[in-house]
């Protein structure tokens, strides 16, 4: 991964969680709806207090989440506050930390430079909607903890007959982000286009995934693939302009990346994440964003090994 890293955003965001009540009249939370009242009451469940008794290194520590905050749904600037953030894996987040005790700021980098921001040192973790890969595996550790299904995003009417990542793409323009897995799929293509005598297909790197539809709705590019809920949520925005063509399968997961010399945090976050599961939080969390439930998995560690 690589490009370079914006300026540091310290910003943490409360987020009231369904074991930790705030007290009646309190404000809630940016990101929570109005229709989610909270009773007055303040403990988190006991196995939650137990992994923090297991996994004391993190109690009361406030960490690092480096984040591609470009993704609807999963982990946007707040329109009506862009001093935080929103989404599915911003709550997902602060859940895990709050079962092990530890809150958590934001530094916003490019996709291509989260991993590389991580082996850096300058952040604990990510939690952004980063596909879990052997590749990436040799970067990072990785909980994984969503299934991924693709979409395959065109412009109204798919003009130029788009089915998938296939043989219809040849001769195609792609809008992708740099270090997204759907960018050696493509180029995979290049030489079998040859072969039928057809064009290959060329893609155009973008840093963030409102650039990649706004290259579609421009008519610079013919397509974006990536996670079916951003496709979709492309489509809510603009449904004169844009469409969805297909729903592809990719052979990987989401995973939350850690450093690849911190197995115990690693354990750590996987054991406050069964437990943020076991609580129904992410499957509520899922509905809340309006995101597919059929996205839910249960966690399970990749490593390069």
């Amino acid at each position: 991964m690589e490009r370079r890293v914006f300026p540091q955003a310290q910003r943490g965001m409360s987020r009231a969680l369904p074991w930790r009540k705030v007290a009646l009249g309190a404000t809630i939370a940016v990101g929570l709806t109005a229709a989610a009242p909270l009773s007055a009451q303040a403990a988190a469940p006991a196995a939650c207090a137990a992994l923090q008794a297991k996994y004391p290194d993190w109690k009361g520590k406030t960490l690092v989440n480096a984040i591609n905050p470009h993704t609807p749904g999963y982990e946007t600037i707040d329109p009506k506050d862009p001093s935080k953030y929103i989404g599915f894996d911003i709550d997902l987040g602060e859940a895990i930390g709050e079962c092990l005790g530890f809150k958590l700021t934001y530094k916003p980098v490019t996709f291509a430079a989260l991993l590389t921001t991580l082996a850096a040192g300058q952040a604990d973790i990510v939690i952004s909607d980063i596909y879990a890969t052997k590749e990436r595996a040799k970067a990072a550790d990785f909980i994984t903890y969503s299934k991924v299904f693709d979409g395959v995003l065109v412009a109204k009417g798919n003009p130029k007959g788009i089915t998938g990542i296939n043989m219809s793409m040849c001769g195609t323009a792609a809008a992708e982000n740099t270090g997204y897995v759907e960018v050696p799929l493509i180029q995979a293509l290049i030489p079998e286009c040859k072969k039928a005598g057809k064009p290959e297909p060329t893609i155009q790197l973008y840093d963030n995934n409102a650039n990649c539809i706004q290259a579609i709705l421009a008519g610079r590019a013919d397509t974006y693939i990536n996670d079916v809920n951003t496709v979709d949520s492309a489509v809510k925005a603009y449904p004169d302009k844009l469409e969805k063509a297909i729903a592809v399968t990719i052979p990987y997961s989401v995973g939350i990346a850690v450093p690849k010399d911190k197995p115990k945090f690693r354990d750590a976050v996987l054991a406050a994440l069964i437990e943020v599961q076991k609580a129904g939080t992410h499957m509520e969390l899922l509905k809340k964003h309006g995101l597919d439930v059929n996205n839910f998995k249960e966690p399970d560690i990749l490593t390069a090994d």
